[in-house]
């Protein structure tokens, strides 16, 4: 018998990101939730150190941190069923640079937007994610390679690597009362989204929205700007 343990927290798009995978593939796993908070957790401590941070997959004792990695691990471990990633190989590359774009690029905005205190800082990480999702609308207009918007119609890599945008964006920007992703800017990620989330395997395991917005609406950082600029207007 493999032991599969997953070391995670459930408000975590990465963390859901392997539990999806595990589940797509039919594997049988250990589901651990992480103590808060997350980088001073004991479990994170002793199997994630460098990062401290969820999801850390445990296969057989050895530890693999980063959800991108971990979906590959999986994929590559247990042939068998679903597979994650396109067989093409040529499409397989796009989809996994498609993957780090939004992990790399459109990831560290998104956390300015919800945590940090500086209204500067957040201000310029909305014009600065707009701009990121400007590019990723325009490869959608395109898809020749069928990694969004064609295939089989079933949930593979690419749509549980999305819904950090396909549903966790949506949820952070009605928490702090902004509007980034929109039908009218961004027709085809939202089209991709609408998508994405109507799979009845994903209605199944994304978290109930109210609960995640209930949570974001608690720890995400207020958009208001400085007092200063308010006082401004009161004169």
């Amino acid at each position: 018998m493999e032991e599969v343990k997953l070391l995670g927290f459930w408000v975590s798009p990465f963390s859901l990101r392997v539990e999806m995978a595990l589940k797509l593939k039919g594997i049988e796993y250990e589901f651990i939730e992480a103590q808060r908070p997350i980088k001073k957790c004991p479990n994170i401590i002793k199997y994630n150190p460098i990062y401290k941070k969820v999801p850390v997959f445990l296969h057989n004792g050895n530890p693999i941190p980063e959800s991108l990695v971990i979906l590959e691990y999986i994929d590559e471990n247990w042939k068998d069923g679903t597979s994650l990633l396109p067989k093409d190989p040529y499409q397989r590359a796009i989809a996994r640079f498609w993957a780090k774009f939004i992990d790399e690029k459109c990831l560290p905005e998104i956390l300015k937007l919800c945590y940090d205190s500086n209204y500067e800082v957040k201000v310029k990480a909305i014009g600065e994610l707009q701009e990121l999702l400007k590019l990723l609308e325009n490869e959608m207009m395109k898809d020749n390679n069928k990694i969004f918007f064609g295939g089989e119609n079933k949930v593979g890599y690419m749509e549980i690597v999305s819904i950090l945008i396909t549903y966790w964006l949506g949820v952070m920007q009605e928490a702090l009362g902004v509007d980034i992703l929109n039908k009218k800017e961004f027709p085809n990620i939202c089209g991709w989204a609408d998508k994405v989330i109507s799979f009845s395997f994903m209605k199944e395991n994304l978290p109930p929205r109210e609960k995640l917005l209930a949570i974001y609406k608690e720890y995400a950082q207020p958009l208001v700007p400085p007092n200063n600029e308010l006082s401004h207007t009161h004169k």
